[in-house]
């Protein structure tokens, strides 16, 4: 089958090398010039396990091509996926312009039937603006598809080639028919193909995530309040997540979710809930507990050296806003940095992949360090921001040593509170207590707030 993906992003150039991958003619269309002259090389511009190797493979084989044409995509492809941005507009709303235009200049294009399938996370509503577009332009046949791509950043090749489900949001058979062969490799062992309305299937996306991101937040508000009761967030996650009405994932407290979907998403979903008069109070909360989380890791900082860090030095492993990826939209490493940069202090940055993002972002505010030990010498403390497994099991007597006090913030919980008390640390998790011995009184800060409108990416 012949397909066209429009955009190389993280979720387009994933798609064209996996449906390459089970034999389709797979080109992909981007507007950047460098971008796609970089992809001809043999050069990945993002970073996602195993994506390089199965894009070179395709390329190899000569079922996946590049090209800055949309003319020639158009015409390539019988499917011609939209997996275009969609940013989060300053009212909250998703920016739809470049979904938008491109539909229109692929109307111009057709030369014959085409399913245009809307991959990228759009408002309830979308498709039939996106129908009602390329009709006005062209007498070709077509169908619009809602395809929305449930991919986790350091995951996605893998969602990709097993997927939990795949969502199709059409009322046309034709349509629906040709999705299922398109899939039907990716789910031999059962997994469902959901055919549904265009409509439902656009609100399932937000739902998903928005659903996901309400289990970040409340765990993160519950260990908040573990923090002044003196309990562990730890256990009670455990005594929580064994309850099979409940599951593991999703459960973990921390820094606050971040990244390219659960912001924008969830920041896009009370967005259309306003519009509709039917406002979601419940996510309402998820976001703003989302955006204050970043600010306790920063308030037990500022207890702990007496709210004066003015000239003081601190580590930060983690740039990224998660594990196995260089992602750093809506990372908390950010939003962190910048307000100890603000009072005063100096940072010291490793991370294994990120660290050239961030760069571009913060420039020489930070020192960026290649070796994660390289950051601590004459650090005052610690900061775990991102959970990347090589953090996990550290030499503690070297970071003992390099530190000028054994002084750790821990945002994610990958250590034990009595363990780092037996070895000498003065600990700070997320819901934990001080060092894990009991309530931690939150009285005498002047505290940090997070401004809602902060821009992560500027």
């Amino acid at each position: 089958m012949n397909v066209t993906v429009v955009d190389t992003g993280y979720v387009g150039l994933v798609m064209g090398a996996v449906l390459a991958d089970t034999g389709n003619q797979v080109l992909c269309v981007d507007n950047n010039h460098a971008k796609i002259d970089s992809l001809k090389n043999g050069e990945i511009p993002i970073y996602e396990p195993g994506l390089e190797d199965l894009v070179k493979r395709n390329v190899k084989e000569g079922r996946l091509e590049f090209t800055t044409d949309l003319q020639s995509g158009v015409e390539h492809g019988l499917i011609v996926m939209l997996c275009l941005p969609t940013p989060q507009d300053e009212d909250g709303s998703a920016d739809l312009s470049h979904v938008l235009n491109c539909s229109a200049d692929i109307a111009e294009f057709m030369n014959g039937y085409r399913v245009i399938v809307s991959k990228s996370t759009v408002p309830v509503g979308t498709v039939d603006r996106v129908k009602a577009i390329i009709k006005e332009k062209t007498n070709h046949p077509f169908d619009v598809v809602s395809n929305p791509e449930f991919l986790k950043e350091g995951a996605a090749v893998i969602d990709s080639l097993k997927p939990d489900r795949i969502v199709v949001g059409t009322s046309s058979e034709k349509a629906a028919k040709i999705m299922k062969d398109l899939y039907s490799p990716f789910v031999r062992t059962g997994n469902p193909i959901i055919i549904m309305d265009e409509r439902s299937s656009e609100m399932t996306k937000y739902a998903a995530n928005g659903f996901l991101a309400t289990k970040i937040s409340y765990m993160n508000d519950l260990a908040n309040l573990c923090d002044k009761v003196g309990a562990d967030i730890e256990l009670v996650r455990k005594g929580m997540g064994s309850d099979p009405r409940i599951g593991q994932q999703f459960l973990f407290a921390g820094l606050g979710y971040g990244g390219s979907s659960f912001p924008k998403d969830v920041k896009a979903l009370i967005n259309t809930s306003r519009e509709h008069k039917h406002p979601l109070a419940i996510l309402k909360a998820v976001d703003t507990v989302n955006t204050n989380q970043r600010a306790v890791i920063l308030n037990k900082l500022l207890r702990h050296f007496n709210n004066d860090i003015d000239g003081k030095t601190f580590a930060v492993w983690g740039l990224s806003f998660k594990p196995m990826t260089d992602d750093i939209r809506e990372a908390p490493s950010l939003t962190i940095i910048k307000e100890l940069l603000a009072c005063g202090a100096k940072v010291r940055a490793h991370d294994p992949i990120a660290i050239k993002n961030v760069r571009k972002i913060l420039q020489n505010e930070v020192t960026y360090l290649e070796k994660a030990y390289e950051t601590l010498h004459g650090a005052d403390a610690l900061l775990i921001v991102t959970e990347w497994n090589e953090f996990r099991n550290p030499d503690f007597n070297k970071i003992k040593n390099y530190l000028n006090k054994p002084v750790i913030f821990d945002g994610r919980n990958i250590y034990d509170p009595k363990e780092m008390k037996e070895l000498g640390f003065t600990y700070y998790g997320i819901g934990r207590g001080v060092n894990g011995n009991g309530p931690m009184h939150m009285a005498g800060s002047t505290g940090i707030k997070i401004n809602a409108n902060i821009n992560n990416n500027s």
